[in-house]
């Protein structure tokens, strides 16, 4: 039998609906909440068959096995604890929460209600990362003591400075909301936890473009141009613009390793770089996409050198984000069915969100390093085990 999935949100990142309504197939899409009349009116006619409301109560009264919590950030932790306490599995599209006491709430509830808790960090999915992450574990460059992470948002200007992302009381920051999938990759590629963070950076580019306008009943594809450029140039900007467009973040991770990650939103590229130094050699990604290369030197060099071993990030599906959206959902709806362990983990979603949170506390403070509060080693055992007492 088919699994029931409501989603709450029918907006961009909705997009993975295609991969949970496979009627016949495991699962289906029954129930669609978004407050927007518009975005109502767009699931209707995709959907005539799913309840379609602007009432999560009416949502969760109609019987779904799995809600998937794709609103704005600021929501998720208010939506996803209701639908834990009605008993009702949740996927929840990450950065988890925007605040930490929010995020640890998620997951005692989960625990308290066993009811089912998956977060949407699909980086652990995609094949450049995986292929990074086999290599580490066949211990082609030693042990890992460093992770630098280089993220070229070409698309900033667009995808965040024109809508409610650009407002740090709906996202706290973009070091947070883009950063939380690259900070949950380096804890996993490194195998530990930040421990420390110290942060700076400034509103650059976008805060001094005067030209703002209230886009509401637009959607990003109604905006998004790649002939808007340069960035000093864009026009209908958010009418709250106060999160930075460029950040960094120096982090000690609780192993030892020390890793950092660069966020710059008025780039020409869009794509990230992953440098991996371990004690026997050192891995790097240059693209990120199906195709790409992950190179490997593991041999001494003298001055700037041709990898020593080149490999292909495969095509895993014809889904989005190289195939990880795909093999995302696949997991969810496993875990739905069966529980176990998953690849993703709300302990380490939880951790990302720590880490982004303070570091942009850093950064908006004096830059000096904060201590990232640990969970209780009770809970972290819990979450450990699938979700299991």
């Amino acid at each position: 039998m088919d699994l029931s999935v409501g989603i709450v949100g029918f907006g961009a990142r909705a997009g993975i609906r295609r991969e949970v309504h496979r009627p016949g197939e495991g699962s289906r899409l029954t129930a669609i909440c978004d407050l927007s009349e518009p975005s109502r009116a767009a699931a209707r006619d995709e959907y005539p068959d799913a309840l379609v409301t602007d009432s999560l109560d009416e949502l969760l009264a109609s019987g779904v096995d799995a809600v998937m919590v794709l609103t704005p950030d600021d929501t998720h932790a208010k939506i996803a604890i209701r639908a834990l306490e009605a008993g009702v599995a949740v996927f929840c599209e990450k950065p988890m929460a925007i605040d930490l006491d929010d995020a640890d709430a998620m997951l005692s509830t989960a625990r308290r209600t066993g009811a089912r808790l998956y977060i949407g960090h699909n980086m652990r999915h995609m094949p450049v990362i995986t292929l990074m992450r086999d290599l580490i574990s066949e211990g082609r460059i030693g042990e890992v003591k460093a992770i630098w992470c280089r993220h070229f948002v070409g698309h900033g200007g667009d995808y965040y400075f024109k809508d409610w992302h650009a407002d740090r009381r709906r996202t706290t920051s973009l070091l947070l909301q883009k950063g939380a999938h690259d900070i949950d990759v380096i804890h996993w590629l490194a195998g530990s936890y930040a421990d420390r963070v110290a942060a700076m950076g400034s509103l650059s580019v976008y805060g001094g473009i005067d030209d703002r306008r209230d886009r509401s009943g637009e959607r990003m594809p109604d905006w998004f141009s790649v002939d808007n450029w340069p960035p000093a140039s864009l026009t209908g900007l958010h009418p709250v613009v106060d999160v930075e467009d460029i950040s960094m973040v120096n982090m000690h991770l609780t192993n030892g390793v020390l890793a950092s990650y660069q966020q710059c939103h008025f780039t020409p590229d869009y794509w990230r770089n992953y440098t991996v130094i371990g004690t026997e050699g050192r891995i790097e990604n240059l693209g990120d996409g199906s195709g790409s290369t992950v190179a490997l030197w593991n041999r001494r060099h003298s001055g700037s050198a041709e990898p020593d071993e080149s490999f292909v990030v495969p095509t895993v599906s014809d889904s989005s984000h190289g195939g990880a959206d795909g093999l995302l959902i696949a997991e969810f709806l496993r875990f739905v069915r069966e529980g176990g362990v998953t690849e993703t983990s709300p302990v380490a979603a939880r951790e990302a969100v720590a880490a982004g949170i303070l570091a942009t506390a850093s950064l908006r403070g004096d830059g000096s390093a904060i201590a990232v509060p640990p969970l209780d080693d009770d809970l972290v055992a819990y979450f450990e085990r699938g979700q299991t007492e």
